[in-house]
């Protein structure tokens, strides 16, 4: 299964973890964005973002890592658009009044706790 992970960069270690594990169970990585440099020129902006939004359009999965920024959050709206299997990572349990209303939308699977045990749920749940 071809996967895409969503987070803030501030998680980028945490996403090449979840990405490790999954390609280790021989899942597939559709775009691994910690590798890029933060852009900030129009012209890098649209490449990535070109980039991103083909991964999430050609996975299967999409995973969000809490806490997540403004593009992970449009690129869970563009998976809800296209009907994926959705998973939502927070190391705490999410908090309704914070959360975003589409963290509640049918078929997002919201998942708290251990990191590992997330991993082991991806696929199955």
């Amino acid at each position: 299964m071809r996967f895409y992970i969503a987070s803030s960069f501030e998680n980028k270690d945490m996403v090449r973890y979840v990405s490790q594990k999954l390609l280790s169970r021989g899942f597939t990585h559709t775009y691994d964005w910690t590798m890029n440099q933060r852009a900030i020129e129009p012209k890098s902006l649209n490449a990535i973002g070109e980039q991103e939004k083909n991964a999430v359009e050609s996975s299967d999965i999409f995973i969000m890592l809490l806490p997540a920024g403004k593009s992970s959050h449009v690129e869970l709206g563009i998976t809800l658009g296209l009907g994926k299997l959705i998973y939502i990572y927070s190391p705490e349990k999410i908090k309704p009044a914070t959360a975003s209303t589409f963290y509640y939308v049918d078929g997002v699977n919201r998942i708290s706790g251990e990191i590992d045990r997330f991993i082991s749920m991806i696929g199955v749940v």
